[in-house]
């Protein structure tokens, strides 16, 4: 299987409504490591890295989102795998 790196901005009613926090629990259950973080202008950022499959879904939840959350928009730029992260956190 081949890994990759996805960096994704999330925008919509993604802030207040625990986006983040599921998708932490969305990389852990996928063994998807990375980071995301809420950003000043109302977007969510991410960037995950794993197994392609594993990385498309946890891109997919964020097309949705968690329940209450509306997404009008996810921007993904697909990178080269760097296996930087040893487990996925949310940045405060």
């Amino acid at each position: 299987m081949s890994k990759t790196r996805a960096h994704v901005f999330v925008s919509g009613r993604v802030q207040g409504v625990f986006f983040r926090q599921n998708t932490k629990q969305q990389a852990q259950s996928h063994s998807v490591t990375g980071w995301v973080r809420n950003l000043e202008d109302g977007r969510v950022e991410g960037v995950f890295e794993g197994e392609e499959a594993s990385v498309k879904a946890l891109v997919a939840f964020c097309s949705t989102g968690p329940i209450g959350a509306s997404v009008t928009d996810v921007a993904v730029t697909w990178e080269i795998f760097k296996g930087e992260f040893e487990n996925f956190r949310i940045i405060y």
